[in-house]
């Protein structure tokens, strides 16, 4: 019987691995991500059924060993067969090595493949459910996958019920694995004939499914691998191989969840736990849990809160029903009212041009030569360069210039109509930023290089705001645009872009600089030689004033004389004669002498006097 169980592994193994090959040419031929996850799973079946196998035939060797020394033993004595080295039992030595070191280490080498697998095919189906079925090859690979299950059922089912029959531990991982890639290879059958039923993205979910199950395969290795290092040893206890999988036991045979379940908790504690009344009692009632369960989830899912500065919609029968404003609200269970939550009262936002990118955002002071953020690049008019064209050829004259500008542009906006913004358009946020970029690039366009990068930001910031306005209220979003930004302007982040712009706008702040430097050398010279001559006008003014007053008074001095000459001329003669002498002699000394009838004796020091402030003087000595 041992050896029919052996031929029944290796007949599983080669079956695994025809269909596995064959699997894996549909997978290429039709384009069906989901038998390219399907034939990763027939993969690790042909794995497990190899190593099933090949331990099969350890034991077979080990027993053959046995029953030869046995055999020799009866014949010759035991004296000469009493050794216990592991030179006297090779075959039971290479089967407790196998199992020591081998199986741990193919559990590890099973865990990374699960894993790897699933990472790898998740991500080369890439992040949009999209189809990459071949036109007119899905029928042929469903034809084929539905012929696989079938094969794989059929061998899988007879080597569960062999197994389970005989008991053959070994046998029941590679049995597992056939029967469940017999429901695996229907799965992806399903998903390409969803395809073909006009689900277009039924192949792309179908394969996202079954790499979560290469996922849930590998958290159980993990989980197996752990619990083995806490496992009590029973002496003469058989312990279930590490590589057999219970998930994929249970896909085999759904009823026998319980049996594993029992199983299993029978070999982690080390007694009967089968046995107890309570699982029992919880074998028994099953459903009635069940139910129980199924009926309190369902009675959960018929109160829904609403939070504040939300608004939610909900859905009866996939169709409109109302709008919950923030509370408590009651409904109908799921799946029959569904409801669909939004932040109305929030001010949200997304960026056109860039991708936001935390560590340059972190950062205080970001040049616009060195790159950051991942930002994208806008046409730009340029009419300094179209004005500089006209002037040119013919050619140059008819094109437009335009050159290369990165703007950071976020879009502020808010929820204002929550039944425009959930039926109206599908999407409506994608199609917000959509119709966001489209006018951006429509702006800029249109606009002045010069302008955009000093003085229009303002200008542009508002004007793109209304724009994208208006085409939001085209399309019936149910959003007002709240806010709308022009900063981090700058040419592209080319080295080249960079060091000519540079000397360009160098060049203009060079020429703008000379020009104010001219025009206020200007004003200074201008304004010097408007003082001077005012000043010289004025004081010609004031000299005329001066000359005239004087000749008007001494015109009138004269004509007041006439008077006093007339009624004393000798007198009159006299005083001007001493108003004379007396302003001629104003520096000089004077003596008055009265000669008559004086016998004086008048002596008259003529000897310079020296002046009072130079007695004051002092002579200080120095060295």
């Amino acid at each position: 019987m041992q050896r029919s169980t052996q031929k029944n592994g290796l007949v599983n193994l080669a079956v695994a691995l025809a269909i596995f090959i064959a699997a894996q040419a549909v997978s290429v031929y039709a384009g069906s991500l989901a038998a390219q996850a399907a034939s990763a799973f027939l993969l690790l079946g042909v794995i497990v059924t190899f190593v099933s196998w090949f331990q099969m035939r350890l034991e077979e060797n080990e027993r053959a060993e046995k029953l030869e020394l046995d055999e020799l033993a009866t014949s010759r004595g035991t004296s000469l067969f009493d050794a216990k080295d592991a030179g006297s039992f090779p075959a039971q030595h290479a089967r407790e090595q196998f199992e020591k070191y081998f199986v741990p280490g193919f559990a590890i080498l099973l865990l990374i493949l699960e894993a790897g697998g699933g990472w790898l095919l998740w991500h080369l189906g890439g992040k949009t459910a999209t189809t990459t079925l071949r036109a007119g090859h899905a029928t042929a690979a469903l034809s084929l996958l539905a012929i696989f299950s079938l094969l794989l059922f059929l061998f899988g089912r007879f080597s569960v019920t062999i197994a389970r029959l005989e008991n053959n531990r070994l046998l029941r991982p590679g049995a597992g694995f056939l029967l469940a890639g017999a429901y695996v290879c229907a799965i992806a059958a399903l998903g390409i004939a969803g395809v073909e039923a006009k689900f277009p993205h039924a192949d792309f979910w179908v394969a996202r499914g079954l790499c979560l199950l290469l996922g849930l395969l590998a958290v159980e290795n993990v989980l197996t691998l752990l619990l083995e290092m806490y496992r009590p040893r029973v002496k003469g206890k058989i312990a279930r191989p590490l590589y057999e999988s219970r998930v994929a036991g249970i896909l085999a045979q759904p009823e026998s969840l319980f049996t594993t379940a029992a199983q299993t908790l029978d070999y982690q504690f080390g007694f009967k736990v089968s046995e107890t009344w309570f699982f029992q009692a919880a074998r028994k009632n099953l459903l009635v849990l069940a139910l129980i369960q199924f009926a309190a989830l369902l009675i959960s899912t018929m109160v829904v809160f609403i939070d504040a500065g939300e608004q939610a919609v909900i859905e009866r029968s996939g169709k409109p029903h109302g709008i919950l404003e923030p509370g408590a609200h009651f409904k109908l269970p799921w799946p029959v009212d569904k409801v669909y939550r939004f932040r109305t009262e929030q001010i949200q936002s997304f960026a056109v041009g860039y991708t936001p990118d935390a560590q340059s955002e972190a950062m205080n002071t970001i040049l616009w030569t060195v790159p950051h953020a991942n930002e994208e690049n806008f046409l730009v008019g340029n009419h300094l360069a179209e004005e500089s064209a006209q002037s040119g050829t013919n050619d140059a004259a008819n094109s437009k210039p335009v050159g290369l500008i990165t703007v950071s542009i976020p879009v502020q906006f808010q929820i204002t109509n929550i039944t425009d913004w959930v039926y109206q358009n599908g999407q409506p946020e994608d199609l917000l930023h959509s119709l966001a970029t489209r006018e951006v690039t429509r702006f800029l366009a249109g606009s002045d290089l010069n302008e955009i990068l000093t003085h229009g930001r303002a200008e542009a910031a508002a004007g793109l705001r209304e724009s994208i306005q208006a085409s939001a209220n085209e399309r019936h979003l149910g959003a007002k645009i709240v806010f709308v930004g022009l900063q981090d302007i700058h040419p592209p982040t080319d080295k080249e872009v960079a060091a000519t712009y540079e000397k360009v706008i160098g060049a203009e702040q060079s020429r703008l600089a000379a020009i104010l430097n001219a025009e206020a050398r200007a004003i200074q010279t201008n304004a010097i030689a408007g003082a001077a001559a005012f000043t010289l006008t004025n004081v010609a003014d004031a000299n005329r004033i001066t000359m005239v007053t004087a000749k008007y008074a001494q015109a009138a001095l004269f004509t007041n004389q006439i008077p006093a000459f007339l009624a004393a001329p000798s007198v009159y003669r006299e005083r001007l004669y001493l108003q004379a002498f007396n302003d001629a002699t104003k520096d000089a000394k004077k003596y008055v002498l009265f000669v008559t009838n004086t016998q004086d004796v008048i002596v008259f020091d003529l000897a310079e006097k020296v002046r009072a402030d130079l007695q004051n003087l002092s002579i200080t000595n120095t060295p």
